[in-house]
């Protein structure tokens, strides 16, 4: 902003009255701290600084030393002026130099070179003088030039109070604390933000575009140590003093308004002389993926010796308002010295140039006046600087409403419906950084007061809104990039001894008042850590309280009741409702151990007992389930036999192997040896004798099946088999691996798994219907495959097709189909053949009588399967004395005719007294069934 040509009232240099000091010389030499003494050893005086945020941070200081009456702040947004103030603290583009006073200070000289400010402070260079004292504040390499400028200027240099050293490349998380990271954009400054809140903690941002209460909270809490580092952008080289030990440089290019360039040398020495404040040594770098600087760069920053400045921008100050157009070429006139330069076009002027293609603004700027109010409006900043023809928009409804109105003054509802819109504290941190701009551009137009009616308020309203939504981003960007918890650990990890931690009732671990996770049964679990870094950081934080807990959490573990424990179905050991544990490969299926999952108890010997007491949960949870069958007395079954029975003692060990069932061709030698006693004793301990297999009927409670499933997964170190909770005599036998059905007590039949006593009872009733010929696939057989107590739901006839072929069916190639149909109505039925061993012989068939006249014998005998091919049916009967009774049955078979009537009343086959006589007479006519 430049003020009218007109605004200039102080008087020029006076030798005799005034001196006129340069004060050159590095960062961190006392510059600032000597003009502010200075500034207070006059009755009156004035200071400019090259960002609102730096002179709001002087400002407070002074009013802290010398109280609010005396001290004055003007910048672009912000004026505090009380009636009769002492001092002014003052932007440079604000400074009122119409003000007269004893001293006068300008901080930063040597932006005069900057292409687009440059020309402001090369006007205060020239003509901004105070009456006793004038003092210009800056790099040593401006020295020629204002030898050149302004000859009666008094050159002083000044020394770095403490060194500065290129401390080369570091990683992010490789930083020392209290450091600063300087990006050169704002997408920059938010990726490193993050990055290192989560390897560090947490950072505090400080941008250009943040107000001041903003920007503070932020410093503050970097200053008051609850962070230990602060990404920034190239605002922290200008004088804003921090507690900075290492500058490190995400990048060293930047983007001036033009084009993106290399820094140079003295931008990048102003920076890095953050770092190091009063005697305190510091330290500079990059770190990312910036390039460090070349070798000459660093000895000139680190030597503090950089090339002089040759030229500074400049622009005329004697403006023209005779209309818009000579009003542009007064802005544009050639410097009149070879020090100077013309300066790129500010944003005033280029707001100049939008709004006289503005034909209405053209049409009302035609006095001098106007102009003059024309280019004042111009000087109206956008902060946003993202939508140059949106601000030219409203510079242009601001100067139609200014010139249409009486007493040139805005309308009030106007005013008010463009500062209320923005009244909002919700959004994401780039929404309250837009409005933040917005309002701090409604807060420069609320301070003339030529312009809003009511100023006052209406100041005081867009500063309410300022703040509310100041205090909104800022909590944005704590919730953002910071984690107070992770900060607080990353402070103490240095020195973790010193850390306080402990673990409460609730199993919260706590460290330094932070809940840094949960022990959860054995294991230290953090609380959301961001990576893996981050979850060991935490564990090496909790490290105390882990160690002095684990001892007393153990003797709790050891003397908790087996209540306390739970298994899962998948084999899992919990405690407090924590996996701790699982069941693992023992010396047998039926042995299995436990196995500790992984723990923070760092203690062998506390981990023995805890696998101690899990293995008698074990044992015991087992026991309930397997004993008396399965589980021997020696783990704390029951003893189901008596010691002198030996087959049945083998019989019940195969038993045990098969985790409660065996083939009983497998297990032949064992029957065939039993005695009456010792079946007698299998079957009061609930072993049933099938035709296929010989099993444990209670391994197929779900309970035990659940139970088996674990063991067999365990065994074979596999996952384990999902066994349903409730009752499924039926299974797809797609579900498990064909291995684990026969250890869960099921026999595959095709598409279906059938459970051992289910498929005993369907073999039976298929070798009865078999008698008769060949059996139909009807209703009562799919009844049966999947009925109300089968979980493979409704079974379809090509499902029924493959478990009839399983048990050795084939589709019949003649039959009674068609005329079945046409009787019925409907389709018939499919029929199958039985295969060989069920087939009945057919009447008059002698040969077939021979052939099969022993095995029903043995059958009467024995209760055995009724197959010919069984090649112990007669070995088997002279052991258990059933000579005489074959003869008998062969007697019957020569007197069949006379039974004859008693088939003239057939039981219906398919009711339970045909299915119960089947089981136990094996549908033979009476013959016993044992087996």
């Amino acid at each position: 902003m430049t003020p009218p040509s007109d605004a200039y009232a102080m008087p020029r240099y006076d030798p005799a009255r005034g001196d006129v000091r340069a004060v050159l010389g590095p960062t961190n030499t006392g510059k600032t701290y000597l003009a502010m003494e200075r500034l207070r050893a006059h009755a009156t005086g004035m200071i400019g600084f090259p960002l609102r945020l730096l002179a709001r941070e002087n400002y407070d200081r002074l009013v802290e030393l010398e109280g609010r009456a005396s001290v004055a702040l003007i910048t672009g947004e912000e004026k505090i002026v009380p009636p009769r103030p002492r001092w002014w603290i003052c932007t440079v583009e604000a400074m009122p130099l119409e003000t007269a006073v004893d001293f006068l200070a300008v901080d930063e000289i040597q932006l005069c070179a900057d292409p687009e400010r440059g020309h402001v402070f090369t006007d205060r260079l020239l003509h901004a003088r105070g009456r006793e004292e004038t003092m210009f504040l800056g790099a040593e390499a401006m020295a020629d030039l204002i030898r050149a400028l302004a000859p009666e200027a008094r050159i002083e240099t000044r020394p770095r109070l403490s060194t500065l050293t290129w401390a080369g490349t570091r990683k992010l998380n490789r930083l020392p604390r209290r450091s600063a990271v300087v990006a050169f954009s704002v997408d920059q400054v938010y990726r490193t933000a993050e990055a290192v809140r989560r390897q560090r903690g947490g950072t505090a941002v400080v941008l250009g575009a943040l107000s001041p209460r903003t920007r503070n909270a932020q410093v503050q809490m970097y200053q008051e140590g609850e962070v230990d580092y602060l990404v920034a952008t190239d605002a922290i080289g200008m004088g804003l003093n921090m507690d900075v030990d290492h500058v490190a440089f995400a990048g060293l290019t930047k983007f001036d308004g033009m084009r993106r360039r290399p820094l140079t040398a003295p931008e990048i020495g102003q920076i890095a002389g953050r770092a190091g404040r009063h005697m305190n040594d510091g330290t500079f770098g990059v770190t990312g993926d910036a390039r460090p600087p070349d070798e000459e760069v660093i000895r000139q920053i680190e030597g503090h010796a950089f090339p002089a400045l040759t030229k500074v921008s400049w622009r005329n100050r004697t403006l023209d308002f005779a209309s818009p157009g000579r009003l542009m070429q007064s802005l544009t006139q050639a410097p009149p010295r070879a020090e100077l330069v013309r300066a790129r076009d500010a944003d005033d002027q280029l707001a100049l140039a939008a709004l006289m293609r503005d034909e209405g603004v053209m049409a009302r700027a035609a006095s001098r006046d106007r102009v003059r109010l024309l280019w004042e409006v111009c000087q109206i900043p956008d902060f946003r600087k993202v939508m140059p023809d949106h601000h030219a928009q409203l510079l242009g409804q601001v100067f139609t409403h200014l010139v249409d109105r009486d007493g040139g003054r805005l309308p009030e509802d106007w005013v008010r419906a463009q500062i209320e819109r923005l009244d909002r504290a919700e959004g994401d941190i780039d929404t309250l950084t837009a409005r933040l701009a917005h309002v701090r551009t409604w807060t420069y137009v609320t301070h003339r007061a030529d312009w809003v009616p009511d100023c006052a308020h209406w100041q005081a309203r867009a500063r309410a809104i300022e703040d509310t939504l100041s205090d909104a981003l800022h909590d944005r960007l704590t919730d953002r990039f910071v984690d107070r918890r992770a900060a607080s650990l990353s402070r103490g990890m240095d020195s973790a001894e010193g850390l306080l931690s402990a673990v409460t009732p609730k199993g919260e671990v706590v460290v330094e008042g932070h809940v840094v996770g949960r022990m959860e049964g054995l294991r230290f679990t953090p609380h959301d850590p961001a990576d893996l870094r981050e979850a060991k950081r935490l564990a090496a934080a909790a490290h105390r309280a882990l160690r002095e807990e684990a001892g007393p959490r153990v003797a709790r573990l050891a003397a908790a009741d087996d209540s306390a424990f739970g298994m899962e179905p998948d084999g899992r050991i919990t405690w407090g409702g924590r996996a701790i544990a699982r069941v693992a490969r023992g010396t047998t299926p039926l042995a299995p151990v436990v196995r500790l999952a992984p723990t923070d108890l760092n203690d062998r010997t506390l981990e023995d007992r805890v696998k101690a007491r899990l293995q008698g949960f074990l044992d015991r949870f087992l026991a309930r389930r397997l004993a008396p069958v399965l589980i021997p007395p020696d783990r704390g079954g029951e003893a189901a036999l008596s010691a002198d029975d030996a087959p049945a003692r083998g019989l019940l060990y195969r038993l045990r192997e098969g985790l409660g069932a065996v083939a009983r061709s497998e297990a032949r030698d064992q029957i065939d040896a039993l005695s009456p006693a010792g079946r007698k004793a299998l079957a009061a301990a609930g072993i049933r004798f099938g035709t296929e297999a010989v099993y444990w009927h209670g391994a197929l409670a779900p309970k035990a099946m659940r139970a088996k499933a674990i063991l067999w997964a365990a065994w074979h170190d596999r996952p384990t088999p999902e066994v349903p909770n409730e009752p499924a005599p039926v299974l797809e036998a797609a579900r498990f691996p064909a291995d684990a059905w026969e250890a869960l007590g099921y026999r595959v039949r095709g598409p279906l798994a059938l459970r051992l006593d289910r498929g005993e009872r369907l073999a039976a009733l298929l070798r009865r219907r078999a008698k008769a010929g060949p059996v139909a696939l009807d209703a009562a057989l799919l009844q049966e495959l999947g009925g109300a107590d089968s979980a493979a739901g409704t079974v379809d006839r090509d499902v029924a097709d493959g478990v009839l072929r399983a048990f050795g069916f084939k589709p019949a190639k003649t039959g009674p189909e068609n005329e079945q149909g046409e009787a019925t109505g409907g389709a018939a039925p499919p029929l199958y053949d039985p295969p060989g061993r069920m087939r009945r012989p057919a009447k008059g068939d002698k040969t077939a009588r021979k052939a099969t006249g022993k095995t029903k014998a043995s059958k009467g005998a024995k209760g055995g399967k009724p197959d010919a091919k069984q090649p112990n049916a007669k070995r088997s009967e002279p052991k258990r004395g059933a000579t005489k009774r074959s003869g008998a049955q062969k007697a019957g078979k020569k007197t069949a005719p006379a039974r004859a009537p008693r088939r003239e009343s057939p039981v219906n086959p398919d009711s339970p007294f045909a299915i119960l006589r089947d089981l136990v007479g094996g549908g033979s006519g009476g013959g016993s069934r044992r087996r």
